[in-house]
């Protein structure tokens, strides 16, 4: 799973980022064979299930912190996207080609309304456009990419009397497009039955909807503690009432996670509240009384940047948390306990999990066990969200 964050240029991406990448405690390395220089690790948060069990987990990647457990996720940023973006204007198609990987799209959005959409200083810049032109260019860029083999490719599908949806997908797989994401476009869109008589107006609207299935998208609200950005946050509420988007204040986030990293306060990511220490000097217990007042006792999502991401996980992709526990046992061979939390699609059963944990595990399946209730379970078992499983196999 790859979270691809886009934005014009100066929204605070970048500031975004790195609070989003920055753990306020030591962790060991995450097993990434390879980083980009424009990938990070970020964190999306659960309560974790050693709390049910009277102890203390302790993880072999992310963190827990007061029973929130704390799970790596793959991020993604991209430079900034400028209009013109995928007609090649600014760095538009080297970074847009980069996107191809992305399972989901969070747009940061500039709520002060002091720069304009290439990102240079402005004054009450109507925050709603950064919206308009973003989505199209990221629904040119799938055009551009569907028209280069559309005519030839649809006629073939039509006469071989294929599975369309299957065709598209396995044609489009580079965008990480599945069978799924096709169908619910077609439905959706009511199109012709014959897609090589769409023109390029109904070929945009299913490019178009192809994208909101395939890499649906969050927007946060960036700067929302700014002069202006409430109001232009209420007013872009106001405009687009089907989009997901949450509040953000990113450089709020990103003190108190450096401050929580250097022992100056007690802060959980994600949390209203926290904890200042005695290494506050008043310049620090000043600008922590400004976030307490102007962001965390005044939105409900705190700073966002946690929510932003928890959203785009787990309501947006679905994903779920599963613990591997021993129905007898939370410990592993090396006797840490509850070492792990993994991420998991929609719709996995209890046999996708014990492939997920090893190929001989699923091939050697018998049952799976619920640490808590100590069930048996069999391998169609859909899973649900912190289920707690032991997987027993042949050998």
């Amino acid at each position: 799973m790859l979270i691809g964050m886009v934005g014009k240029p100066s929204t605070g991406k970048s500031t975004f980022f790195k609070a989003a990448t920055l753990a306020e405690v030591e962790i060991a390395s995450y097993p990434f064979t390879t980083i980009k220089p424009n990938h990070g690790v970020g964190y999306v948060k659960v309560d974790c299930i050693d709390k049910e069990f009277n102890t203390q987990c302790m993880p072999n990647h992310g963190f827990c912190i007061n029973h929130k457990r704390f799970v790596p996720v793959d991020l993604m940023d991209v430079a900034g996207l400028v209009p013109g973006a995928s007609e090649g204007k600014g760095l538009g198609n080297q970074f847009l080609d980069d996107l191809r990987q992305a399972d989901v799209f969070i747009h940061i959005v500039d709520t002060s309304g002091t720069t304009d959409e290439n990102g240079k200083p402005a004054e009450n810049y109507d925050v709603s456009k950064d919206i308009l032109f973003l989505e199209e260019e990221l629904d040119k860029w799938f055009l551009g990419i569907l028209l280069k083999v559309w005519k030839s490719f649809a006629r073939k599908a039509e006469l071989e009397e294929s599975n369309f949806s299957l065709a598209v997908a396995n044609q489009f797989s580079g965008l990480k497009v599945k069978e799924e994401h096709v169908k619910s476009a077609l439905f959706k869109l009511n199109l012709s039955s014959r897609p090589s008589t769409w023109n390029e107006k109904e070929l945009l609207r299913f490019a178009s909807e192809l994208r909101k299935q395939s890499k649906p998208m969050i927007i946060a609200a960036n700067k929302i503690d700014t002069s202006q950005g409430k109001d232009n946050y209420e007013k872009l509420k106001k405009k687009f009432p089907d989009r997901i988007m949450i509040p953000c204040s990113a450089d709020s986030e990103l003190a108190l996670r450096e401050a929580a990293k250097h022992s100056l306060i007690d802060y959980v990511a994600g949390e209203r509240s926290f904890k200042a220490g005695n290494k506050v000097n008043e310049k620090q217990k000043h600008a922590l009384e400004k976030i307490k007042k102007s962001v965390l006792d005044e939105f409900e999502d705190g700073t966002g940047v946690q929510e932003i991401l928890n959203y785009a996980v787990f309501n947006l992709l679905k994903y779920i948390a599963i613990f591997p526990a021993g129905a007898h046992k939370l410990s592993d061979s090396k006797g840490k306990i509850l070492p792990d939390c993994f991420l998991l699609p929609p719709g996995s059963t209890a046999l996708d999990f014990a492939y997920f944990l090893h190929t001989d595990f699923g091939k050697n399946f018998i049952r799976a066990i619920d640490a808590r209730t100590k069930k048996i379970l069999g391998r169609d078992y859909k899973l649900k969200q912190r289920d707690a499983l032991e997987i027993v196999t042949g050998r």
